[in-house]
């Protein structure tokens, strides 16, 4: 299974959009970046799906470009005019060569749902590696109407319960990807969630 991040080099503000190849060809969130379906391209001429880990305009923002040029499958939690499979907590679904678990781990966005299989997390937003605020595990912050850190810590505590020991691959909806001890990281950002500190200096 082979993992590329498609808005790594992007000059506007968006989350990464994996693009994950295999027996089902995937692209997991698909960013803000115009220019993302060149991306695609580039790579692949064939893409089975979308599955997008929530609906913030920074992860879904090129979803009618990506739907006109492939006319994948999308799969979400929330309602979607472009939805075509409803994903709910504890659903499987095929991303690259691997049987993923959808997990929703609300709190950063009523929606969110990560991706866990035996060895690869797709986090989307309620866990990354680095930010602004963490290096070595953070979580999405939840000081905007809507969120909650209460219900982010509930989220990331059953993400934890879900993750086989071995996960070793940590795909986040923004930064960079981590390979070694996935659950160490994940860990370390739910004991840094419940200190209850703000996450930013203004939050």
């Amino acid at each position: 299974m082979a993992v590329s991040n498609l808005t790594a080099d992007a000059d506007v503000f968006t989350s990464n959009a994996y693009l994950v190849t295999g027996e089902q060809t995937v692209l997991v969130d698909v960013g803000a970046m115009p220019g993302v379906v060149e991306a695609v391209r580039e790579r692949t001429d064939v893409l089975d799906a979308v599955v997008l880990t929530h609906q913030h305009a920074d992860h879904v923002d090129q979803l009618d470009a990506v739907v006109d040029a492939f006319a994948p499958a999308v799969y979400a939690y929330a309602d979607h005019e472009h939805r075509t499979q409803a994903l709910a907590d504890g659903d499987a679904v095929t991303i690259g060569d691997e049987t993923f678990e959808a997990v929703h781990t609300p709190g950063h966005a009523e929606d969110h749902l990560a991706f866990v299989s035996e060895t690869t997390l797709f986090s989307g937003d309620v866990v990354v590696y680095e930010d602004a605020a963490f290096s070595g595990g953070s979580f999405g912050r939840t000081d905007m109407p809507g969120q909650s850190r209460e219900t982010l810590i509930e989220s990331i505590d059953r993400l934890l319960d879900s993750m086989p020991d071995d996960v070793a691959h940590l795909y986040a909806g923004h930064g960079e990807p981590f390979e070694g001890d996935v659950r160490s990281i994940v860990t370390r950002a739910i004991e840094r969630a419940e200190r209850r500190d703000p996450k930013y200096p203004d939050e």
